[in-house]
């Protein structure tokens, strides 16, 4: 199955790009808009061309959600971790936007790998933000603690007004997704989709996966939530995280993987509905022709009580050939 990767194309591009015409001078100003109702602006001016402005708007929290001044917890302390001096934090951001980011262009690596993996950073600013809460928590785990002044139950934003719940220990953490769906085909297709996958995950090459489990009702973690919290029409799976899923470089694969679980199943499904829909189409198609095939060839008699065969289009063209 295909997994999302962590960076947008677009901006990785539109960096690329500007970085490589840095002393033209253009102005750029571009809007746009990727999966969960992430959306993106990036402006550069000519009076400034080195300077690059990325503003970020996130998915509108549920009322269950805490942002601190409009963004998840943790996420300042991630942004300058990963981007250090080259990138500013503007205070306050673009009208509209959660998060405005400075970027000092003239200021990157010199080595070639060391600016495309900086440039690759930043094209993923959407996981460390978003992923900045669910870091902190994992980091603790893969030390076997409990970060401090944390809820039992921890509630983050993965989706417009929708959210995905965490109860943190110290030997494990257990990862709560409501499934919902706004079109009854998907909610069918996702429920089978669901289903399968747990079963996947007890063959014998999955044992050391996260646990995995689906119910249609809540399970027992969120017996506190508030009921509209809960409206999943698609069941609830629960994964149970323990340190050696968070160990090393498996931090960041699993921070990524948990944060975009909800837009992994709904690629997953919409793939499943346009392949359904190709073999519908080419089914129909072939029962058409053969319906052509099987239909009977009239005859006509003329007024001396002889018989003749009309020809279709395709048979009285090659019989009255000119070439």
């Amino acid at each position: 199955m295909i997994l999302l990767q962590s960076h947008s194309k677009f901006l990785l591009q539109t960096l690329w790009n500007r970085l490589q015409n840095l002393e033209k001078g253009i102005e750029l100003d571009h809007h746009w808009v990727e999966f969960d109702d992430v959306r993106y602006h990036v402006q550069v001016s000519t009076k400034n061309p080195h300077v690059l402005l990325l503003s970020v708007s996130l998915p509108p929290p549920s009322s269950e959600t805490i942002f601190v001044n409009g963004l998840p917890f943790g996420a300042i302390d991630a942004i300058k971790a990963a981007y250090g001096s080259t990138v500013q934090i503007k205070d306050p951001p673009r009208d509209g936007y959660n998060l405005t980011l400075k970027i000092n262009l003239s200021k990157l690596p010199a080595n070639q790998d060391q600016k495309q993996s900086f440039l690759v950073k930043v094209a993923s600013v959407r996981e460390v933000v978003l992923g900045a809460p669910l870091r902190v928590i994992l980091k603790h785990l893969a030390s076997r603690t409990v970060a401090p002044d944390i809820d039992p139950l921890v509630a983050l934003v993965h989706r417009p007004r929708e959210s995905f719940f965490l109860v943190p220990k110290a030997d494990k953490v257990t990862v709560v997704y409501p499934m919902r769906f706004n079109d009854s085909i998907d909610i069918v297709l996702a429920t089978s989709f669901l289903q399968e996958f747990v079963e996947a995950r007890r063959t014998a090459g999955l044992h050391n996966t996260p646990p995995c489990s689906w119910s249609p009702t809540p399970p027992q973690e969120l017996k506190e939530v508030p009921a509209d919290a809960l409206l999943a029409n698609a069941g609830f799976v629960t994964f149970v995280i323990f340190p050696r899923h968070v160990e090393g470089p498996k931090l960041d694969r699993t921070v990524w993987n948990l944060s975009t679980f909800h837009a992994y199943v709904s690629y997953h499904v919409k793939c499943s509905e346009g392949f359904m829909h190709t073999r519908m189409r080419r089914r129909v198609e072939t029962l058409i022709q053969a319906l052509d095939r099987a239909r009977p060839e009239l005859e006509k008699k003329t007024a001396m009580n002889r018989s003749f065969k009309r020809l279709g289009i395709k048979k009285d063209s090659r019989n009255n050939s000119f070439s």
